[in-house]
């Protein structure tokens, strides 16, 4: 699905203001864990320069940070931001290690260079040229480097009908379509859909399917 087909189904409502709200509306949004899967998949790789896109409470940068990595998360909630600065020195991570930026992805232009750039559920009811975002985060990944995303791959079990009204679910055909990297540059080494099982909000056995790429750039 295209960038367009997601404005015409999204809110009115500004993405700072949509996303600020929804952080500021409740004391946390996240379990404070790392995307398992992202954990996974990264875990083997070489520690370096890392970019978290869309990092919210910064789980996923504070666990790349952890392991090694010199971490840089950006969102565009700033109380999202604060959380994650706070569990940065709660785990006792120094500024070298990790930092967290507030940002609109949809204006930024990273300059600086990274080994990796992470993606996990960068998704959302209102405008967001997704597409765009990550083409300019891949270009900052230097040789030798990845891009790891995790998408939706499908509603919940348990959600239908206005449930899932607007949202977008990609394959990994299509999110590799959307990306549109230069096959010349860049290397797939993992596209699939992964289902784990979770707990439904009525307390009942559910699962969830999510779109795994790794990419690495030649």
């Amino acid at each position: 699905m295209s960038d367009t087909h997601e404005r015409a189904h999204a809110p009115a409502t500004a993405p700072a203001e949509f996303w600020e709200n929804r952080y500021a509306a409740s004391d946390r949004i996240w379990s404070g864990r790392p995307n398992a899967t992202l954990v996974e998949v990264v875990a083997p790789l070489r520690p370096g320069r890392a970019l978290d896109l869309g990092c919210g409470e910064g789980a996923d940068a504070i666990w790349l940070a952890q392991r090694g990595w010199r971490a840089t998360g950006v969102d565009i909630a700033p109380s999202a931001i604060d959380r994650a600065q706070s569990a940065a020195l709660e785990a006792r991570l120094s500024d070298a290690r990790i930092r967290f930026v507030v940002q609109d992805l949809a204006q930024w232009h990273p300059v600086e260079r990274h080994d990796l750039v992470t993606a996990s559920f960068l998704q959302s009811p209102v405008a967001l040229p997704r597409g765009e975002v990550l083409r300019r985060a891949a270009a900052t990944v230097d040789p030798g480097g990845h891009l790891f995303l995790i998408t939706h791959a499908a509603p919940p079990s348990w959600a239908t009908g206005p449930d899932i009204a607007g949202h977008r679910f990609l394959s990994p055909e299509e999110e590799l379509a959307e990306l549109a990297l230069d096959a010349t540059i860049w290397s797939t080494e993992l596209a699939e859909t992964r289902r784990r099982a979770i707990t439904a909000p009525d307390g009942t056995p559910a699962t969830l399917d999510d779109t795994v790429v790794l990419l690495r750039r030649l």
